[in-house]
């Protein structure tokens, strides 16, 4: 019991302290406010670790952030992959290089097509 109220304070005064910094760090005013109340509302949920833990919350807490990241991140790949498969890579060349690699690709086209013919295919 002891061991986690100690870790428990050891947790908040360590976030105290990064907080601290990175408030002091920042270079404009303008986002002091809102890196207040983000870290007010981190800052509140590690006050309610010790309850949590008790009435057995918090595992479903973790569970829900969880699946919530793991949807959101399957999600992201799903994104990717079809805008991957959209893509022609070619877009994304030089001009010098894209005439290149089309003349290489109308004659392995060509060389393709004569082989057909040569093999009656």
């Amino acid at each position: 019991m002891f061991d986690f109220l100690y870790e428990w304070i050891q947790n908040l005064a360590f976030y105290l302290v990064i907080i601290t910094a990175m408030v002091q760090i920042l270079p404009g005013k303008s986002y002091k406010k809102y890196i207040q109340f983000f870290s007010g509302l981190v800052m509140i949920l590690l006050m309610l670790t010790p309850i949590l833990k008790l009435t057995g919350t918090e595992t479903k807490f973790y569970e829900l952030y969880h699946s919530r990241e793991y949807e959101m991140e399957k999600a992201e790949i799903e994104r990717s992959e079809n805008y991957l498969k959209d893509v022609d890579f070619l877009d994304f060349l030089p001009e010098e290089y894209q005439a290149e690699k089309g003349e290489e690709k109308d004659a392995v086209q060509n060389k393709v097509e004569v082989e057909e013919i040569r093999f009656g295919q």
